[in-house]
């Protein structure tokens, strides 16, 4: 498959990648809090039936587009900086419109929030970045049909399923049954999930199609409704019944953001020396817990020191066959280790991530083969031979995972340029101060 990703303007700034230090890698690294799970909740507030404080969330591009989102609609969100740490205070309100709601590139906000605007009483018009016209969106526009909610498409939209998009919301949806395809994005069924306690008759989604990309993003999903009291049940295989009822409210705490810890103990393999990330928790439902697995596989010691991973290089990256279907997030930088590893790699299971923040396959077989390396598109994934790989640059494509990989190349690859590395304030804003910080 030959796959060819949007690359940005040739106007956008280059960043030239830190090289480690001679005396060696030793770091501790401290995370900003989950996106996934900051925006989850900041959606289950807005519809709770009290006030509620989210403690410690991430403060970055995607949450601040969500609350921005759930602002328009009437919510009112309002910064703690006075408290002894970071909060959000949420009030749900009776959601209107008319209302102009910007989705950025956040998957989330273009994927939950027009559920959300079918609740609300008023027209609410949906648009984004420029890529964001590209994502799929037509699960979400046929599901919100199906169960009865206006949904209008502008003349703009590239297929008429994609942004730009009008949601005329009555205040109230009946519900039901819905059968949908999630196969292309997990964000699909989350955004029902989180709204359908709401509806008059509860949901019942049965997904049909390929197995489910990103489930541990489900599984977060389901537990943090079940523990605002709303019934749940998913006994049965790709299926989810929602029942009817209230959303209580609930302050809670953000947990580190995992994934964002890929490229940080990615490092310790890379430079041969360990990084030690804080605060990761025992239990998590967030798909980077599963590094701890991963980087074992790649060659790494990994180790639990009571509250903290440790991660320690051993002088060597194995090649690894990988199904990395349930976190696919994660494929940019492990992609990178596997191009310096010591023996070909296979990573299956990310078909789902053409539709990303730009087609991240592409994208990485692109830029992998442009320094010198051996990269082949499979089906459903990439197939990687390691090669000695020359300096250049690396293109982003407006993706943070993308802008990681480049950061973790960088240790590797002398005079690596990488493309905007500001676009990592998605996920992690002073992505590049924790980056040098790192390497010092």
């Amino acid at each position: 498959m030959n796959t060819t990703a949007t690359r940005q303007s040739p106007h956008t700034p280059w960043w030239p990648a830190p090289s480690p230090s001679a005396q060696g890698l030793d770091a501790v690294v401290s995370l900003p809090g989950s996106k996934s799970l900051t925006n989850r909740l900041l959606v289950l507030a807005a519809l709770a039936s009290a006030s509620s404080t989210i403690r410690r969330p991430l403060r970055a591009r995607d949450t601040d587009l969500m609350a921005g989102a759930l602002r328009e609609l009437g919510t009112t969100i309002v910064s703690q900086t006075d408290a002894a740490e970071p909060a959000w205070r949420v009030s749900p309100v009776p959601l209107t419109g008319p209302a102009d709601v910007d989705c950025g590139l956040a998957g989330t906000v273009m994927r939950f929030v027009p559920a959300i605007a079918a609740l609300a009483d008023g027209s609410i018009r949906f648009d984004g970045d420029p890529r964001a016209r590209e994502r799929p969106m037509g699960q979400t526009l046929s599901t919100l049909r199906s169960l009865g909610v206006h949904v209008q498409t502008a003349d703009a939209a590239p297929r008429g399923d994609t942004l730009p998009f009008t949601v005329h919301g009555t205040g109230a949806v009946r519900g039901g049954v819905v059968d949908l395809d999630a196969s292309a994005s997990s964000q699909f069924l989350s955004a029902l999930l989180l709204v359908g306690a709401r509806f008059t008759d509860g949901v019942d989604l049965r997904h049909h199609g390929n197995p489910l990309p990103s489930l541990p993003h489900v599984q977060m999903t389901v537990a943090e409704l079940r523990r605002r009291g709303v019934d749940v049940d998913d006994t049965e295989p790709n299926r989810w019944v929602v029942h009817p009822g209230e959303i209580t409210a609930l302050d809670t705490e953000v947990e580190p953001d995992l994934s964002n810890a890929a490229p940080f103990l990615a490092a310790a393999l890379v430079a041969n020396g360990q990084v030690r990330v804080t605060g990761w928790p025992e239990r998590t439902d967030q798909a980077g817990d599963e590094l701890r697995h991963i980087l074992t596989a790649l060659g790494a010691q990994v180790d639990r020191e009571d509250d903290d991973l440790l991660v320690t290089g051993t002088g060597a990256i194995d090649g690894v066959s990988l199904d990395l279907h349930d976190v696919g997030e994660l494929t940019p930088v492990v992609a990178v280790l596997c191009a310096l590893a010591g023996s070909t790699s296979t990573l299956s299971g990310i078909a789902h991530l053409r539709g990303h923040e730009t087609d991240r396959v592409a994208a990485i077989a692109a830029e992998l083969n442009g320094l010198g390396g051996v990269v082949t598109e499979l089906a459903d994934g990439l197939r990687i031979e390691p090669r000695p790989l020359r300096s250049g640059r690396w293109h982003t494509y407006a993706d943070h995972r993308m802008a990681h990989a480049g950061a973790v190349l960088g240790l590797a690859v002398p005079d690596l340029e990488v493309e905007d590395i500001a676009t990592t304030a998605k996920t992690f804003p002073g992505f590049a101060d924790a980056w040098a910080q790192l390497l010092r």
